[in-house]
């Protein structure tokens, strides 16, 4: 049999108010977007017409006011299964997924929510499982601490089995709903699960018809090993960030790997690092945007910028200004101006990854040291991020990363992260989705109405009839190669 075409793969990181710590600031944004649920659906309506695979409901169990000026979209918004409600009522195509901590759920609670919005969306739900690295979400679920990385793990894989049984204890012919003989259920198709495991002790049957999806998606982030293992055993998607191109190679061929030894296929999940993309008509009309978006971040009286991991983690404030800048160059540069040029002697003195933070601005911005559109000491602060990556530039140059990442097998798409909405989404879908299809690299239309119609994948049979998760993940713990899940 020939190898199955690999296709890319597009989802909206949505945060109402943009991923950018300033974008509600720029001329145009929403501010007040996160509680607008027009304005929500709308966005929605507006990448489904794009032909996206999903939209990304992400979620925080806890906030601190600090994230007013470090991440005002994480600080305050809806309810993600709410949301999720809604945007189905207006959308046909488009996956939603949702986030949902297991780390503070029970699984029966999210088997019958994501059931729910499945049968509600007819087929398009999506969980995003998250462990969760948010210490002060322990304190508003009755308890004194955060769990360690080992607990966590422990409880979300087992977590997963008990959702996945649950999901299929009905299986899919048993409410016949017969008029003419009165029997609206087969009872010999209704399954108690019986779970009984060192974190739950589940009955069932779930009170939620099979999803029609059979299983829903599910979406997973991390790159620890646990995660890997996690990801590699159950996702069907995951949302990677790696620094640059051989970093997400090696992850991507890791991840993919560990999959085949779970008697999977590579191509059962796609993985999605994320991308913050600043598009215009042309390079110079990007960078002016770029550039006017950085200078709305605010400085303390010290010329600190506060500013968020904007891949990396939640809520996880990160204070730069030219001193942290100085400890990564290897350069003492505090007393230059924020938005004045480098220059070259900077970059010439700098060591390895002061180094790495140059080449990563100037291979997304098109800017050189010491050229016509000359990195600021500004662009530094605002480069220096966890696990990030920010493409600025016209539409070819945006399909050009994207297109080079995906055949060089670095992703299978991207998580679209908007720095300003509407009108980064809006530049996004009008340059760069057309650029992409012109390439005849992203669909022009979709593949079926499910979510798992739009990743390609089967619709998998009910759990009687194949093996499970942990009996794969038991076969693979005994096999001599098998990859030992640790920290």
């Amino acid at each position: 049999m020939s190898e199955p075409q690999r296709r890319l793969h597009l989802g909206l990181m949505f945060w109402a108010t943009g991923t950018h710590t300033a974008g509600w600031r720029y001329p145009g944004a929403k501010a007040d977007g996160a509680f607008d649920i027009g304005f929500i659906q709308e966005v929605t309506r507006l990448v489904e017409r794009a032909k996206f695979d999903f939209l990304f409901l992400g979620d925080r169990l806890a906030t601190d006011p600090a994230l007013a000026k470090t991440n005002p979209a994480q600080m305050s918004r809806l309810e993600p299964f709410t949301v999720a409600g809604a945007l189905a009522a207006v959308t046909s195509h488009i996956g939603i997924a949702v986030t949902a901590n297991p780390t503070y759920y029970d699984p029966f609670t999210v088997a019958r929510l994501l059931a729910s919005l499945d049968h509600l969306s007819g087929g398009r739900a999506a969980w995003n499982l998250v462990t969760g690295a948010d210490g002060a979400a322990a304190h508003n679920f009755s308890r004194d601490a955060h769990w360690d990385t080992e607990q966590r793990y422990d409880w979300a894989d087992e977590f997963v089995d008990v959702v996945r049984e649950l999901w299929d204890s009905t299986e899919d012919d048993a409410f016949p709903r017969d008029k003419s003989t009165g029997r609206f259920l087969d009872e010999s198709k209704l399954h108690t699960i019986d779970h009984v495991g060192p974190n739950f002790s589940v009955r069932g049957p779930l009170n939620v018809a099979r999803p029609p999806q059979g299983q829903v998606v599910l979406l997973h982030a991390g790159t620890s090993d646990r995660s890997r293992e996690l990801g590699a055993r159950e996702a069907d998607v995951i949302f990677a960030g790696q620094p640059n191109l051989a970093a997400a190679q090696a992850y991507y061929a890791d991840v993919k790997a560990r999959a085949v030894r779970y008697g999977r296929s590579e191509h059962d999940i796609a993985i999605l690092p994320g991308l913050s993309v600043v598009v215009a008509a042309t390079t110079d009309e990007a960078v002016a945007t770029y550039d006017r978006l950085n200078a709305l971040l605010p400085l303390d009286p010290e010329g600190v910028v506060a500013d968020s991991v904007r891949f990396g983690g939640l809520g996880q404030g990160l204070k730069r200004n030219l001193a942290s800048v100085s400890q990564v160059l290897g350069v003492d540069v505090t007393g230059y101006e924020h938005h004045g040029a480098v220059p070259r002697e900077i970059f010439d003195r700098s060591g390895p990854e002061g180094r790495k933070v140059f080449e990563g601005i100037t291979e997304t911005t098109r800017r050189t040291v010491a050229g016509s559109r000359p990195i600021t000491f500004f662009d530094l602060i605002n480069g220096i991020t966890v696990g990030s990556r920010t493409v600025v530039g016209d539409a070819v140059e945006v399909a050009d990363h994207i297109q080079y990442w995906f055949e060089q097998r670095a992703a299978d798409g991207f998580n679209i992260f908007p720095d300003f909405v509407p009108g980064s989404v809006q530049a996004f879908t009008e340059l760069v989705v057309p650029e992409l299809q012109r390439r005849k690299l992203f669909r022009t239309e979709y593949a079926g109405t499910t979510f798992r119609d739009q990743l390609g994948l089967a619709r998998p049979a009910a759990r009687r009839h194949r093996t499970s998760a942990r009996q794969r993940a038991e076969a693979v713990a005994a096999a001599p190669d098998s990859a030992q899940a640790g920290v």
